[in-house]
């Protein structure tokens, strides 16, 4: 089975689900796609919202509702469960950067879903029932532009093959796997600290879910009491919210307790730990427990939207012998070389994200040509992504390993991400793959012929169908039994 793309990580029911909460009963699913509180509603950006978006560098349309995932011929997505966290709008708003964050978040999920939030003491309870929002339409029927539609939940690799072969190929079936974003998600009493016997009971539950997620980002934006966090949030938001408890701390003890049980493959289905959000020291204390406690037992290291900061180690902040490593955002929250290498070697995946903010250095944003003619611009900001396929491959290629291999699609859209200009929702994936094979072409017809390994000099379509869909296929077919 081979399909067009695959997005390891997006948030497709961030903004209807949160709508729901101005009805009674709230998390309700509709099956009517014009309905706003429908995976399948499509708000596409008008034009007043994507000057909004320009300027905000937040997007208040949708990216990734079903609809839209379909029209960008994506076949597979990871939804990733998110209990957005208290700490966006624990303190009081008043007139100043923070409102502004908070009217744009506003008008994407709804006032009622941010005074819950607000107020929200229980983050498991909410984790629930945002994974029944997508029990309630799995295998349903729905009508798109006159065409029937479905999105089918697996909780294996061999299921979904199954469901191919059974349904003749199930050309309009999505099929979807879950993921978690943050384990603030275990936390079912926020007003206590973190309590072992809660937070592995609430665990446990997870994994005897009909479709246990599968992977599980470790951390996110706020401190969870389990493992540090890497600083996530710049700009506005970041000058107005508070992400130093915990920031660049390693695991405690609770911590290394979930972690095992994540990957106890006697109590359910091994979870896999994804590292996007963890700090860097968090990061490097897992590697090297992979290398010690699961030296035989493989477990492959994860990164579901991340990006390369173009440096050696956390160590070692030096740039190594790529091209573009200088044009790289620097920040932790990005991925160092030797954590890439890491990725490689343990047969993990490293899927790269799309909003620009991480992609690039500020110097580099700042020095990007600019145009009112949509191919320019595509071109312009498609490089954005390239620089990073390149300095991953080249990498890979410096140290003897596959240089195309490993990496993978994991977009973040709808993720409250500020998405590359020309290519704002899904649906333009298609015309991204077209912008990426171009730049693939020229770098293998030049760069790529003269430096990479006999190995590596693949054509410029096979790299993109990696990035895109193959290497994901491998992966699943591997790691998601």
């Amino acid at each position: 089975m081979q399909p067009n793309i695959i997005d390891f990580h997006c948030h497709p029911d961030m903004k209807p689900y949160g709508k729901t909460w101005s009805q009674n009963p709230n998390g309700q699913n509709a099956t009517e796609s014009d309905s706003p509180f429908s995976i399948w509603h499509r708000q596409a950006p008008n034009e007043l919202a994507r000057i909004v978006q320009l300027m905000a560098g937040i997007a208040k349309f949708t990216q990734s509702d079903f609809t839209t995932l379909v029209n960008g011929n994506v076949r597979i997505v990871c939804p990733a469960l998110y209990s957005v966290e208290k700490e966006f709008f624990a303190n009081d708003l008043g007139t100043g950067g923070l409102s502004t964050t908070a009217d744009n978040f506003i008008t994407g999920v709804g006032q009622d879903r941010v005074n819950y939030i607000q107020n929200i003491n229980n983050y498991f309870e909410d984790l629930l029932k945002e994974y029944d929002y997508y029990l309630q339409l799995h295998n349903t029927p729905v009508t798109i532009n006159g065409d029937t539609y479905k999105y089918y939940m697996v909780s294996n690799y061999a299921e979904m093959q199954q469901y191919i072969t059974d349904n003749g190929g199930a050309a309009n079936t999505l099929f979807v796997i879950m993921t978690i974003e943050g384990l603030h998600t275990l936390n079912s009493n926020l007003s206590v600290p973190a309590d072992e016997a809660s937070f592995t009971a609430n665990l446990s539950a997870v994994k005897q879910w009909k479709y246990p997620p599968f992977s599980i980002t470790f951390c996110h934006h706020f401190y969870n009491q389990l493992c540090g966090h890497a600083q996530s949030l710049f700009q506005i938001v970041g000058q107005e919210t508070n992400q130093h408890p915990g920031m660049d701390t390693t695991f405690t003890p609770l911590g290394l307790k979930i972690l095992h049980q994540l990957l106890d493959n006697t109590n359910g289905k091994r979870i896999y730990p994804d590292i996007k959000h963890m700090s860097a020291q968090g990061r490097k204390d897992y590697l090297n427990i992979l290398a010690t406690e699961f030296a035989e037992d493989p477990i492959p290291v994860i990164v579901s939207h991340g990006a390369a900061n173009g440096l050696r180690s956390m160590d070692e902040k030096v740039i190594d012998g790529t091209a573009t490593g200088s044009l790289l955002m620097p920040n932790d929250i990005n991925f160092y070389d030797n954590e890439i290498l890491a990725v490689s070697k343990s047969g993990g995946l490293f899927c790269i994200m799309l909003d620009e903010h991480r992609l690039a250095s500020d110097d580099t944003l700042a020095n990007i040509q600019h145009s009112v003619i949509l191919d320019k611009i595509r071109t312009y900001r498609s490089q954005l992504v390239w620089n990073q396929v390149q300095h991953i491959a080249e990498l890979l290629d410096r140290n003897g390993l596959n240089a195309w291999n490993c990496m993978a699609l994991g977009s973040d859209s709808d993720g409250i991400i500020n998405p590359l200009n020309g290519f704002l929702t899904e649906e333009t994936l298609p015309d991204l793959q077209n912008y990426l094979t171009q730049f693939a072409q020229d770098y293998m017809n030049n760069r790529g012929n003269t430096i990479l390994q006999p190995a590596n000099q693949i054509s410029a379509s096979e790299i993109v169908n990696n990035i895109f869909a193959a290497n994901g296929i491998a992966f699943l077919e591997k790691w998601f039994i």
